[in-house]
Parts: C-alpha cells; structure tokens; sequence
C-alpha cells in the first residue's frame, strides 16, 4: 500500500531522515535549520513558517530541506545569495536537475553530491518517489 501523503503532489514536507542529518551534521556542526516546523526542527535554532525563513537572514552553518513544490526555487535562491553573504548552506533537494531552479542557482555554484538510491524520509512507509542530493553553498568570505 502506498502512503499517499508521501507522494509529491499530495505534501511538499518531507523530513529530514535523521541517520542522514547526523551524518551532515558530525561534519558541518549547523547552527540554524532556516526551513523548520517544531516538530521537525534539526537545530535548537530554527525558523518556523511563522517567521518566515525567507525573509530572515541566515548566518553560520545552516541546515536546509525546505519545502519541495513550487516555492523551492525561492529557497535554493535564498541558500545562494546567503552564501555570497557568508552563510554556509547545506541543503537536501530533490535531485531534478531538469528544473530552472537547478540550473539558475546549483548547477556550478554549489558542491553537489547525488544521493544513491531512493531516501526513505522521517514518517514515511516508503521511500520517495525521486532522487535526492545534497547541495553545499559555501559561505563566500
């Protein structure tokens, strides 16, 4: 049977599987998840829906799986012009690298690492129906 919810068009919010986010963590040491809900928070500093992480400004090491439908593209944007600010960003996205979003602000501007296989994510019976990657915006300094 398949989990419906866990479907790309039925959520956008798919969390984070902790081996992995320990994994990223052991070596980055995140200071901010910028795209959180409490629930699902990796960091003890996170911004919620209700602040907005788009509209804040990141610092340190930041932790990013946001949302994956339409309004990614604004949050990878926002990942790299953190970067030019200084911001290290490590972000867990799908691996479409058909999209504008991929081509406009990863593609050469990012350390990509393509994630073998098909990640099963927090909450979820089954694994995803996409490829995933990790992106690294290093902070510019």
């Amino acid at each position: 049977m398949i989990n419906k919810g866990l479907m790309s068009s039925n959520t956008d919010l798919w969390e984070t599987p902790q081996w992995l986010f320990d994994k990223l963590n052991k070596q980055y040491q995140f200071t901010l998840d910028v795209c959180a809900i409490s629930k699902n928070a990796k960091c003890k500093s996170f911004y919620n829906p209700e602040e907005d992480g788009l509209m804040q400004i990141w610092r340190g090491i930041c932790w990013m799986n946001p949302p994956y439908g339409r309004e990614i593209k604004k949050w990878v944007k926002k990942a790299y012009e953190s970067s030019l600010q200084g911001a290290t960003v490590v972000a867990l996205l799908p691996a479409r690298t058909d999209t504008a979003w991929f081509w406009d602000y990863v593609i050469n501007k990012a350390k990509i690492t393509f994630i073998r296989g098909r990640l099963k994510f927090e909450g979820g019976r089954n694994s995803a129906p996409f490829p995933s990657m990790i992106a690294v915006f290093e902070g510019i300094k």
